[in-house]
């Protein structure tokens, strides 16, 4: 699709019988006039017959109060001075428009294509963050992907809010929960990949950060993600195994609502350490200690499932989780015996 956008230069009549002239064409008219062609020729070219571009001339001249040609019987017509200034005025008129008329342009086809885009979606995908998911979402038409933590993703299926949940689990015990809570509502549920947890440190692990104990320490500065992501769930956890207080650690309470994010906080030295997944630290060039593999599942009421792109994104989901470091494919309910 092209869009363009011009300017217009119009001169509207005072009797409505007279109607409006476009002065972009009349100017069209007087060039041809300018480089030697006759009155009939430059209205043919205009695409207006003789009489009519002789009329919109006379119109146009009355208005304006001068003449923009001089005929002469005989020898054809001349630009007047005016003539030729008008022409130059409108060719300028029309370049000054180019040099800022394509940021219009971009601003319209941008806007048609967000619309277009949130149109096209017919599914609502409430998901954890994950690169991988936004990634197999964007090369799938059809599904409006949601960040939420994995808590919001399967509230929002089960209300009936969304059509897929992505959610993530580190433990058997609760895995088996919520799969016999989404049984009871016959919700088809799917494991797609593992992946690995673990706390995310700048390069080097200047502060020789090795496990959950070292946040204690107050000179080390943590990140934490929000409430109800699955990540966080995870890290309350494995404080309450080793038996530490939240208000213990510097930056408990300093969150950030994706991996990615967390990351650039310690890539910005707003942090030292953070919690998420390894494929985010390899790809920022930061260190990375593991803490916890867990198997990410998506999951869909009957109806969604029978829909042939809901297979699709889920076959994009294992395939790239299969060639992407920090993760690992599943596809069959065997290879995570005992989760469900």
């Amino acid at each position: 699709m092209r869009i363009e956008i011009h300017p217009t230069l119009i001169l509207q009549s005072q009797t409505e019988e007279k109607g409006s002239i476009d002065l972009i064409w009349l100017a069209g008219l007087l060039k041809d006039i300018g480089y030697g062609s006759s009155l009939v020729v430059a209205s043919k070219k205009s695409g207006t017959s003789y009489r009519g571009a002789w009329g919109k001339l006379n119109q146009v001249e009355a208005s304006l109060g001068m003449p923009l040609i001089v005929r002469t019987k005989g020898h054809g017509s001349v630009l007047t001075d005016f003539g030729a200034f008008f022409i130059q005025f409108v060719d300028e008129m029309q370049a000054a428009h180019r040099e800022s008329g394509n940021s219009y342009q971009d601003v319209l086809l941008k806007e048609i294509k967000k619309i277009q885009k949130s149109e096209s979606a017919r599914w609502k995908f409430l998901s954890s963050s994950d690169s991988i998911i936004s990634r197999a979402v964007s090369e799938v038409k059809g599904f409006d992907l949601k960040i939420a933590g994995s808590g919001e993703s399967l509230e929002k299926l089960l209300n009936n809010e969304a059509h897929i949940a992505g959610y993530h689990v580190s433990d058997e015990k609760s895995s088996k929960a919520i799969h016999r809570r989404l049984s009871k509502y016959e919700i088809q549920i799917y494991p797609v990949m593992k992946r690995t947890q673990g706390l995310i440190v700048k390069k080097g692990n200047p502060l020789r950060i090795r496990s959950i104990d070292d946040l204690v320490d107050r000179k080390v500065r943590f990140i934490n993600r929000q409430i109800g992501s699955g990540t966080r769930l995870l890290l309350d956890a494995l404080l309450m195994e080793e038996g530490i207080e939240p208000s213990d650690i510097n930056g408990y309470l300093h969150e950030e609502f994706t991996h990615s994010a967390v990351a650039n906080a310690i890539l910005a030295s707003k942090a030292d350490v953070g919690i998420g997944v390894k494929n985010v630290a390899i790809e920022s060039g930061l260190g990375f200690i593991p803490l916890r593999d867990e198997i990410f599942f998506i999951a869909m009421h009957k109806e969604m499932a029978s829909q042939s792109d809901s297979s699709k994104l889920i076959r994009k989901i294992r395939n790239y989780s299969g060639q992407t470091p920090g993760y690992k494919a599943v596809s069959l309910n065997r290879q995570i015996e005992g989760w469900l």
